[in-house]
């Protein structure tokens, strides 16, 4: 049984159903194993326990949402 695990900061619902949906979708058809056989685990860390040089996530996520303000990112 293939197994897809996942490692991110929070995620909305939709966008976790989405990513489940097109994890298996792709890993399906690049190995040619049935979608049903594909086990898919996502694991959410709190956004405040991971940095990328130096910011924590929930610095980050701010920062992109004040750039992209008209159009919030789906996280």
């Amino acid at each position: 049984m293939p197994y897809i695990a996942f490692e991110s900061g929070q995620l909305r619902p939709g966008v976790k159903e989405r990513l489940i949906t097109q994890l298996t979708e792709v890993g399906a058809h690049v190995t040619g194993i049935p979608k049903e056989y594909f086990l898919v685990t996502i694991r959410e860390l709190p956004d405040s326990d991971i940095a990328i040089g130096g910011q924590s996530v929930i610095e980050l996520k701010a920062e992109l949402q004040r750039k992209t303000a008209t159009s919030p990112p789906e996280f």
